[in-house]
C-alpha cells in the first residue's frame, strides 16, 4: 500500500492537533491565591491630591495556573469615574493596567500591588502606579482592604 504525501501532511496535523490539545489539557491547576473581591480603598494622586474608591478584582480562572492568577479589574472613583483593566498575578505580586472609561481624559496606567493578609484575614494591597499621559505624566499610591 502506498502512502500519498497529502495524506502524510493530514496525518501529522492531526497528530500535531492531538498533541496541543493533551498538553493544553494538562496545564497545572491553579494554586495560587485568590485575590477575588471588592476592596475599599484610600489613595494619593500627584496630580488630583487624596481620594477614595472601590476596587473589585475577578479572577479568569481558565487564564490562571500554576501560581499565576489573571484577574479583570474594576476601580470606581467617586466624582472621577470608572476605570477598566486587568491584572496579573505571581504569588503576593499583581501588576494592573488601567483606563478611565472616557478615553479624551489619557487617565491609564500602569501598577504594580503587593498583597498580604491584615489582623482579621482579609486581604490588604498596597499599590503604586504610573500614567504617562494624564496631565503631562501621573503617579500615585494605594491602600485598599477587602470588604
Amino acid at each position: 500500500m502506498k502512502i500519498r504525501p497529502a495524506l502524510i501532511c493530514l496525518l501529522a496535523l492531526v497528530a500535531a492537533n492531538l498533541v496541543d490539545t493533551a498538553t493544553a489539557a494538562t496545564k497545572p491547576a491553579f494554586t495560587g491565591n485568590n485575590y477575588s473581591g471588592v476592596y475599599d480603598c484610600k489613595g494619593n494622586d500627584s496630580h488630583e491630591g487624596d481620594y477614595t474608591g472601590t476596587v473589585t478584582l475577578d479572577l479568569v480562572a481558565a487564564q490562571s495556573f500554576d501560581k499565576y492568577g489573571a484577574y479583570s479589574f474594576k476601580l470606581e472613583v467617586p466624582e472621577y469615574g470608572t476605570y477598566l483593566g486587568q491584572a496579573a498575578a505571581d504569588k503576593q505580586q499583581m501588576a494592573m493596567h488601567f483606563a478611565l472609561i472616557d478615553p479624551s481624559t489619557k487617565d491609564f496606567g500602569t501598577g504594580i500591588a503587593t498583597f498580604k493578609k491584615n489582623k482579621t484575614g482579609k486581604w490588604t494591597f498596597s499599590k503604586y502606579y504610573y500614567e504617562p499621559e494624564f496631565k503631562g505624566g501621573n503617579f500615585g499610591t494605594e491602600t485598599c482592604v477587602q470588604r
